[in-house]
């Protein structure tokens, strides 16, 4: 996802995510959310969430007293989401390319693998 922080805001946007509420860590293994992680580039943020499922993921955090209350604490720092459109809304980017995709796509992963594992068993059997 992406939003922007704040202007005036970063550092102490920054110091509130240097650990994010144990509840609202709680709340994520409960709901699927695996990692989540922040990139920043002036005010833009850009986020990867890990999850199960993202909109069931989102629905279930969604009036949560443990993201209620982080919301209303980092919520002060954020000015807005915006979704692959550039338009406001909290909604994931849209993927443009993916190595990985790529490579499984092209059958190469499997390739990449053997041919990795081939000096080793060379090795093995000659050495």
């Amino acid at each position: 996802m992406h939003s922007t922080i704040s202007v005036g805001a970063i550092d102490e946007y920054c110091e509130h995510h240097a650990r994010v509420p144990a509840e609202l860590r709680e709340l994520f293994d409960r709901v699927g959310i695996h990692d989540w992680v922040i990139w920043r580039s002036g005010i833009r943020l850009f986020h990867l969430i890990n999850c199960d499922d993202f909109e069931q993921a989102i629905a279930a955090i969604n009036g949560d007293p443990a993201n209620d209350q982080w919301q209303s604490d980092i919520g002060r720092f954020v000015d807005e989401f915006f979704g692959p459109e550039g338009t406001p809304a909290f909604a994931p980017l849209e993927v443009v390319w993916s190595l990985a995709d790529q490579r499984r796509v092209d059958g190469e992963d499997d390739l990449r693998i053997a041919r990795a594992a081939a000096p080793r068993v060379n090795r093995r059997l000659h050495g």
